[in-house]
């Protein structure tokens, strides 16, 4: 899937004015000081927020098209197929991890034993075989994080944003 997010936002006294172009296959990443509008332009292209001006399209699929004079186009967050991965794992904390993970897929109508299969999977991948029926209170920092990570491959989405996810990962997990 491509990408290609050109976009004017006005933040208080900040501005940030950005086009990135990332082609099918490709990763990009966003370096910069704090408050040099990484974060802004993640939650543009996810929907979280609206530009001034300017365009998010995948693969062809605009998202977003502002603008004086032109047709409007918002697309809503959750009909985007865009994930986004902050540094809070934004879990529900009345579902184990396993619904958790399995959340994306079934909000997408897959039947809840194909999702829950998949979320086991998954929780295998990024190594929480066994705490599929934890609830997050019952999970460290590092492990919930994981448990978001998973839920977010899960998903499928078409892109996936990551805004430091890591973060609350010990050395071991995140490079792994």
């Amino acid at each position: 899937m491509s990408l290609i997010a050109d976009v004017l936002v006005h933040r208080g006294d900040f501005t940030l004015d950005a086009r990135v172009t990332v082609a099918d296959g490709e990763t990009l990443a966003l370096l910069g000081p704090n408050g040099s509008g990484k974060s802004t332009l993640l939650a543009a292209i996810a929907g979280l927020l609206a530009p001034e001006s300017g365009s998010v399209d995948v693969s062809g699929r605009v998202l977003t098209k502002t603008g004086a004079g032109g047709r409007q186009i918002m697309v809503a967050a959750h009909k985007r197929r865009v994930g986004l991965l902050g540094q809070d794992p934004l879990l529900f904390p009345h579902l184990s991890a396993r619904e958790n993970v399995a959340f994306g897929r079934r909000a997408r109508g897959s039947q809840a034993a194909d999702a829950r299969t998949d979320a086991d999977a998954w929780l295998e991948a990024v190594g929480l075989t066994g705490f599929a029926d934890r609830r997050p209170a019952q999970l460290s920092g590092g492990q919930q994080q994981r448990v978001a990570i998973a839920r977010a491959l899960a998903a499928q989405p078409d892109v996936l944003l990551l805004d430091e996810p890591m973060a609350a990962l010990d050395v071991r997990n995140a490079s792994a």
